[in-house]
């Protein structure tokens, strides 16, 4: 019996089969090298200037801080000469030293403009220089002043590229060096190839380090900036999920009040009419349907834990006491009120209240031992409200909390609430101030007086 083995052939690439790791990885490498050395090689790409507010920028005095912007410039243009002086040197004089010259310092100027063409440029110098110089270096490929050219160009061109496009010209370098070695190595007597080799890994691996180093502070930068900015988001979603939970429960005991009252009101007058009846019974339907729609709507603030308070909220009758537990910290508080006392509505009385007590708080995380005053002014068409503390003394047993807190943000947000305003700021002293005036429009419209009748 004979057996018979089937082999399914493996479909070419682009018809239904898949590439090897392999050769994803080396396609990768190529079109790194296209895009990185080959397309657009000779774009024009000036150079930047530097910062003017750099390490050398902040040391030099008046108009030189403009001329440092041209440090990178000078620079690369004077290592340049340099090379160009060693290749001058090298040669016997004539023509040709002055043509060598000239051909190592192009390449390292053109890196200013147009980077990775230098790069190529500079390959087809080092061999025109090979072959055209004369004297008495016997080293091979690089003459000493297109080596030191080479050099510079591969450190400036991989400071203006990324890292994949350092690594690429190593891997050019070697290859250019081998080439030259094998073909015409055996007509020289020395051989630069090694030195080349490993001070150029060494300079383009210190580049792309400082790559690597500048691109993770990026990130950090980045991500600490974005993590500042959720924490900043998500403390104000917490201030106004708090401020909506609190005057969830102010509007709603005032509701359930008004509720209640009209339920009772007809009660409260002897033989009154229907249409009175009517109105109260409409007064009370539209309270409990508003009281409901707002349990609806503001009670998805609610945090699953939340707990409605027993007490009623505080207001500012309660800042006695506020002050009162201030002091029991250590915190020497005054208290000065101005102006004729009323009654206010419960929404401001809550914030002004909330406002007075973060502002305490501040002082004592950020001031402790210092002194504070609490000044509340009624005033026609609002309240003021100012917290002012003093510079915390010069020893103290209790140091300051770090860190700025969100605490002002809060107030912000409780007085933008009300349309009110609020400034906030050090002092001339040494502490700090708060300032926030509320508003509270005029009481409009008629007043209903029940009158209780008697039998």
């Amino acid at each position: 019996m004979t057996e018979t083995t089937y082999t399914q052939p493996t479909p070419p690439d682009g018809e239904g089969g898949t590439r090897s790791p392999e050769f994803r990885l080396a396609a990768d490498a190529l079109r790194g090298l296209r895009q990185d050395l080959f397309r657009g090689a000779f774009a024009y790409r000036p150079l930047p200037r530097a910062a003017v507010d750099g390490p050398l920028g902040r040391v030099l005095p008046g108009r030189l801080k403009e001329y440092a912007a041209w440090a990178p410039h000078v620079t690369v243009a004077a290592v340049g000469g340099i090379a160009a002086l060693v290749s001058l040197s090298g040669t016997y004089g004539g023509p040709a030293a002055l043509l060598c010259a000239l051909l190592v310092l192009v390449p390292v100027l053109l890196t200013l403009v147009r980077p990775a063409g230098a790069f190529w440029l500079s390959l087809v110098v080092t061999t025109l220089t090979a072959a055209v110089g004369s004297g008495e270096w016997t080293s091979w490929p690089w003459l000493p002043g297109s080596f030191l050219a080479h050099l510079t160009v591969l450190t400036v061109v991989a400071i203006r590229t990324r890292p994949r496009a350092a690594a690429w010209m190593w891997v050019l370098t070697a290859a250019y060096a081998f080439f030259a070695e094998a073909g015409f190595g055996e007509w020289h007597s020395g051989t630069d190839t090694a030195p080349m080799l490993f001070l150029s890994a060494l300079i383009l691996l210190a580049v792309t380090v400082r790559h690597t180093h500048r691109q993770a502070r990026r990130e950090v930068t980045a991500q600490r900036t974005a993590t500042a900015q959720e924490r900043s988001r998500r403390t104000l979603l917490e201030e106004r999920s708090t401020i909506a939970r609190e005057l969830h429960d102010v509007v709603a005991h005032h509701m359930s009040v008004v509720a209640i009252q009209a339920e009772a009101a007809p009660y409260r007058v002897q033989n009154p009419p229907p249409e009175l009846e009517k109105a109260f019974a409409t007064i009370r339907e539209n309270a409990v349907a508003a009281l409901t729609e707002l349990r609806q709507v503001l009670g998805v603030v609610r945090a699953e834990d939340y707990e409605a308070p027993d007490a009623p909220q505080p207001t500012l009758a309660d800042l006695d006491t506020l002050l009162a537990n201030v002091r029991e910290t250590g915190l020497e508080v005054g208290k000065t009120v101005t102006g004729a006392v009323r009654e206010l509505p419960q929404g401001v009385e809550l914030s002004a209240y909330r406002i007075v007590q973060e502002a305490l708080s501040n002082t004592l995380r950020h001031a402790p031992g210092a002194t504070a005053r609490v000044e509340i002014g009624y005033v026609l068409g609002g309240l003021g409200v100012r917290v002012v503390n003093g510079p915390p003394p010069a020893p103290h047993l209790v140091k300051p909390s770090p860190g700025a807190g969100h605490g002002i943000t809060g107030m912000r947000e409780r007085v933008t609430m009300l349309n009110g305003e609020m400034t906030d700021g050090p002092t001339a002293e040494g502490g700090y101030e708060v300032t926030v005036f509320l508003p509270v429009p005029a009481a409009t419209g008629t007043e209903v007086e029940l009158f209780e009748g008697g039998s």
